[in-house]
Protein backbone atom coordinates (compact mmCIF):
# COMPACT_ATOMS: atom_id res chain seq x y z
CA UNK A 1 0.00 0.00 0.00
CA UNK A 2 1.31 3.22 -1.05
CA UNK A 3 -1.59 5.30 1.09
CA UNK A 4 -0.39 5.10 4.34
CA UNK A 5 2.92 4.88 6.33
CA UNK A 6 3.82 0.69 6.53
CA UNK A 7 7.30 1.48 8.33
CA UNK A 8 8.39 3.17 10.86
CA UNK A 9 11.62 4.95 11.56
CA UNK A 10 13.23 1.73 13.75
CA UNK A 11 12.17 -0.23 10.46
CA UNK A 12 9.51 -1.93 12.33
CA UNK A 13 6.15 -3.04 10.18
CA UNK A 14 3.22 -0.95 10.45
CA UNK A 15 0.03 -3.88 9.72
CA UNK A 16 -2.66 -2.65 7.58
CA UNK A 17 -4.99 -4.76 5.93
CA UNK A 18 -3.49 -5.54 2.42
CA UNK A 19 0.20 -5.23 3.48
CA UNK A 20 0.66 -9.27 3.96
CA UNK A 21 -0.60 -12.66 3.05
CA UNK A 22 -2.31 -14.67 6.32
CA UNK A 23 -1.92 -17.99 4.31
CA UNK A 24 1.72 -17.68 4.44
CA UNK A 25 1.54 -16.42 7.82
CA UNK A 26 -1.03 -19.17 9.23
CA UNK A 27 1.03 -21.70 7.60
CA UNK A 28 4.28 -20.48 9.72
CA UNK A 29 2.65 -20.22 12.42
CA UNK A 30 0.77 -23.85 12.51
CA UNK A 31 4.43 -25.37 12.43
CA UNK A 32 5.21 -23.38 15.36
CA UNK A 33 2.76 -25.18 17.94
CA UNK A 34 2.10 -22.18 19.86
CA UNK A 35 -0.11 -20.89 22.45
CA UNK A 36 -1.35 -17.06 22.55
CA UNK A 37 -3.75 -15.70 25.66
CA UNK A 38 -6.05 -12.99 25.48
CA UNK A 39 -6.19 -10.74 28.73
CA UNK A 40 -9.64 -8.98 29.45
CA UNK A 41 -11.29 -6.84 32.47
CA UNK A 42 -14.74 -7.09 33.28
CA UNK A 43 -15.10 -5.45 36.39
CA UNK A 44 -18.81 -3.55 37.97
CA UNK A 45 -20.78 -2.63 34.97
CA UNK A 46 -18.89 -3.85 32.07
CA UNK A 47 -19.79 -7.31 33.17
CA UNK A 48 -22.55 -6.37 30.18
CA UNK A 49 -20.17 -6.57 26.85
CA UNK A 50 -18.77 -10.08 28.18
CA UNK A 51 -21.21 -11.66 25.62
CA UNK A 52 -20.46 -9.36 22.22
CA UNK A 53 -16.40 -9.44 23.34
CA UNK A 54 -16.50 -13.45 23.96
CA UNK A 55 -18.55 -14.28 20.90
CA UNK A 56 -16.51 -11.83 18.50
CA UNK A 57 -13.61 -12.66 19.94
CA UNK A 58 -14.31 -16.96 19.49
CA UNK A 59 -14.74 -16.46 15.78
CA UNK A 60 -12.50 -13.73 14.60
CA UNK A 61 -9.50 -13.43 17.07
CA UNK A 62 -6.63 -15.96 15.71
CA UNK A 63 -9.14 -18.43 13.99
CA UNK A 64 -7.99 -22.36 13.82
CA UNK A 65 -5.32 -21.39 16.30
CA UNK A 66 -4.85 -22.27 20.02
CA UNK A 67 -5.98 -19.10 22.13
CA UNK A 68 -6.53 -19.31 25.96
CA UNK A 69 -8.49 -16.57 26.88
CA UNK A 70 -8.49 -15.13 30.63
CA UNK A 71 -11.40 -13.18 32.15
CA UNK A 72 -11.05 -11.34 34.75
CA UNK A 73 -14.64 -10.00 36.64
CA UNK A 74 -15.84 -8.91 39.90
CA UNK A 75 -19.03 -11.07 39.30
CA UNK A 76 -18.53 -14.55 37.87
CA UNK A 77 -22.00 -15.56 38.63
CA UNK A 78 -23.08 -13.17 35.63
CA UNK A 79 -21.48 -14.87 32.97
CA UNK A 80 -23.57 -17.58 31.12
CA UNK A 81 -22.50 -20.42 29.40
CA UNK A 82 -20.19 -19.57 26.57
CA UNK A 83 -19.85 -21.73 23.54
CA UNK A 84 -16.20 -21.68 22.81
CA UNK A 85 -14.26 -23.09 19.97
CA UNK A 86 -12.43 -26.35 20.17
CA UNK A 87 -9.26 -24.73 19.75
CA UNK A 88 -10.25 -21.91 22.43
CA UNK A 89 -10.54 -22.49 26.11
CA UNK A 90 -12.21 -19.26 28.41
CA UNK A 91 -10.89 -19.11 32.00
CA UNK A 92 -12.49 -17.11 34.58
CA UNK A 93 -10.66 -15.36 36.87
CA UNK A 94 -12.15 -13.52 40.40
CA UNK A 95 -10.87 -9.90 40.71
CA UNK A 96 -11.57 -7.57 43.23
CA UNK A 97 -13.58 -4.36 43.04
CA UNK A 98 -12.41 -0.88 43.12
CA UNK A 99 -14.80 2.05 44.16
CA UNK A 100 -13.24 4.23 40.71
CA UNK A 101 -12.80 3.17 37.65
CA UNK A 102 -9.74 4.73 37.24
CA UNK A 103 -7.86 2.31 39.91
CA UNK A 104 -9.45 -0.86 38.02
CA UNK A 105 -7.74 0.57 34.87
CA UNK A 106 -4.57 1.24 36.70
CA UNK A 107 -4.85 -2.30 38.70
CA UNK A 108 -4.86 -3.96 35.48
CA UNK A 109 -1.17 -3.58 34.79
CA UNK A 110 -0.19 -5.06 38.22
CA UNK A 111 -2.71 -7.77 38.18
CA UNK A 112 -1.42 -9.17 34.14
CA UNK A 113 2.63 -8.85 35.48
CA UNK A 114 1.19 -11.38 38.62
CA UNK A 115 -0.47 -13.33 36.53
CA UNK A 116 2.57 -13.82 34.17
CA UNK A 117 5.00 -14.75 36.58
CA UNK A 118 1.94 -17.44 38.51
CA UNK A 119 0.62 -19.01 35.55
CA UNK A 120 0.43 -17.16 32.21
CA UNK A 121 4.43 -17.89 31.50
CA UNK A 122 3.52 -21.69 31.67
CA UNK A 123 0.51 -21.99 29.60
CA UNK A 124 1.01 -19.23 26.45
CA UNK A 125 3.93 -17.75 24.05
CA UNK A 126 2.34 -14.50 23.69
CA UNK A 127 0.10 -12.83 25.43
CA UNK A 128 -2.36 -9.68 24.59
CA UNK A 129 -4.60 -7.67 26.39
CA UNK A 130 -7.83 -6.29 25.08
CA UNK A 131 -10.51 -4.19 26.69
CA UNK A 132 -13.89 -6.02 27.18
CA UNK A 133 -15.59 -3.08 24.69
CA UNK A 134 -14.63 -4.15 22.09
CA UNK A 135 -15.92 -6.22 19.37
CA UNK A 136 -14.43 -8.10 16.49
CA UNK A 137 -15.99 -7.75 12.96
CA UNK A 138 -13.41 -8.87 10.92
CA UNK A 139 -10.56 -11.55 11.60
CA UNK A 140 -7.40 -10.40 13.10
CA UNK A 141 -4.65 -13.24 12.68
CA UNK A 142 -1.28 -13.94 13.06
CA UNK A 143 -0.08 -10.73 11.99
CA UNK A 144 0.05 -9.18 15.02
CA UNK A 145 2.13 -11.64 16.67
CA UNK A 146 5.62 -10.33 17.28
CA UNK A 147 8.32 -9.36 20.32
CA UNK A 148 6.27 -6.34 21.68
CA UNK A 149 3.12 -4.71 19.35
CA UNK A 150 1.61 -1.84 19.93
CA UNK A 151 -1.60 -0.53 18.33
CA UNK A 152 -1.81 3.43 17.19
CA UNK A 153 -4.90 5.09 18.63
CA UNK A 154 -7.49 5.97 16.25
CA UNK A 155 -8.14 8.84 17.47
CA UNK A 156 -4.55 10.20 17.77
CA UNK A 157 -3.60 8.67 14.10
CA UNK A 158 -3.57 12.45 11.89
CA UNK A 159 -2.52 14.18 14.93
CA UNK A 160 0.24 16.60 14.70
CA UNK A 161 3.32 15.78 17.36
CA UNK A 162 1.97 18.89 19.94
CA UNK A 163 -1.63 17.21 19.85
CA UNK A 164 -1.24 14.15 20.69
CA UNK A 165 -2.02 13.57 24.24
CA UNK A 166 1.10 12.51 25.91
CA UNK A 167 1.36 13.11 29.79
CA UNK A 168 3.58 16.45 29.72
CA UNK A 169 4.11 17.46 33.58
CA UNK A 170 7.69 16.76 34.85
CA UNK A 171 6.50 15.46 37.93
CA UNK A 172 4.84 12.19 36.37
CA UNK A 173 6.79 9.42 35.73
CA UNK A 174 4.85 9.16 32.17
CA UNK A 175 5.94 12.54 31.48
CA UNK A 176 7.38 12.79 28.01
CA UNK A 177 9.28 15.83 26.79
CA UNK A 178 7.72 18.23 24.48
CA UNK A 179 10.45 17.29 21.46
CA UNK A 180 9.97 13.54 21.95
CA UNK A 181 7.58 10.99 21.01
CA UNK A 182 6.61 9.39 17.69
CA UNK A 183 3.35 7.39 17.66
CA UNK A 184 0.33 7.58 20.18
CA UNK A 185 -0.56 3.91 21.46
CA UNK A 186 -4.12 2.90 22.94
CA UNK A 187 -3.95 0.92 25.66
CA UNK A 188 -6.90 -0.92 24.61
CA UNK A 189 -4.51 -3.48 22.46
CA UNK A 190 -1.48 -4.35 23.17
CA UNK A 191 0.90 -7.37 23.51
CA UNK A 192 3.89 -9.51 22.16
CA UNK A 193 6.13 -12.58 23.99
CA UNK A 194 5.09 -12.91 27.76
CA UNK A 195 8.48 -11.87 28.90
CA UNK A 196 7.98 -8.82 26.81
CA UNK A 197 4.77 -8.01 28.70
CA UNK A 198 5.86 -8.90 31.57
CA UNK A 199 8.68 -6.36 31.16
CA UNK A 200 6.00 -3.60 29.85
CA UNK A 201 3.41 -4.20 32.64
CA UNK A 202 5.64 -4.32 35.51
CA UNK A 203 7.72 -0.93 34.60
CA UNK A 204 3.70 0.09 33.66
CA UNK A 205 2.53 0.05 37.09
CA UNK A 206 5.73 0.92 39.12
CA UNK A 207 5.38 4.25 37.11
CA UNK A 208 1.70 4.57 38.03
CA UNK A 209 2.75 3.71 41.90
CA UNK A 210 5.40 6.07 42.29
CA UNK A 211 3.21 9.08 40.84
CA UNK A 212 0.43 7.68 43.41
CA UNK A 213 2.89 8.72 46.14
CA UNK A 214 3.73 11.95 44.84
CA UNK A 215 0.20 12.84 44.38
CA UNK A 216 0.11 12.91 40.71
CA UNK A 217 -2.37 11.10 38.22
CA UNK A 218 -1.43 11.09 34.46
CA UNK A 219 -3.61 12.49 32.17
CA UNK A 220 -4.93 9.11 30.25
CA UNK A 221 -3.84 7.16 33.37
CA UNK A 222 -1.65 3.69 32.59
CA UNK A 223 -2.32 4.49 28.71
CA UNK A 224 -0.03 7.40 29.27
CA UNK A 225 2.53 5.45 31.32
CA UNK A 226 2.26 2.33 28.12
CA UNK A 227 3.28 5.21 25.85
CA UNK A 228 6.10 6.52 27.73
CA UNK A 229 7.73 2.90 27.82
CA UNK A 230 6.90 2.43 24.10
CA UNK A 231 8.45 5.53 23.40
CA UNK A 232 11.83 4.34 25.05
CA UNK A 233 11.33 0.29 24.69
CA UNK A 234 10.40 0.59 20.62
CA UNK A 235 7.50 -2.19 19.50
CA UNK A 236 8.55 -4.57 16.64
CA UNK A 237 4.93 -4.34 15.30
CA UNK A 238 2.80 -1.87 15.30
CA UNK A 239 -0.88 -2.55 14.76
CA UNK A 240 -3.01 0.21 12.44
CA UNK A 241 -5.89 2.17 13.76
CA UNK A 242 -8.00 -0.16 11.39
CA UNK A 243 -7.43 -2.92 14.44
CA UNK A 244 -9.28 -1.04 17.20
CA UNK A 245 -11.65 2.07 15.45
CA UNK A 246 -13.72 3.94 17.25
CA UNK A 247 -17.09 3.73 15.84
CA UNK A 248 -17.73 7.67 16.61
CA UNK A 249 -14.94 8.23 13.56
Amino acid sequence: RRDVLVLTPWLAPIVWEGTFSRDILNAQYMQKNLVTGVVTFAVKKYWFFIEGFMSSANKYFLAGHQVNFYLFTDNPEQISHLQMAPENHLFVITVQNHSQWQDISMSCMDIISRYIRSQFQYEVHYLYSIDIDVQLFEHIGVEIIDTLMGTISSWQYTARRESKSYETRTESQAAIPKEEGDFYYTASFYGGSVAEVYKLTRACFKGVMEDRENDIEARWHDESHLNKYLLYHKPTRLLSPEYYWDEEL
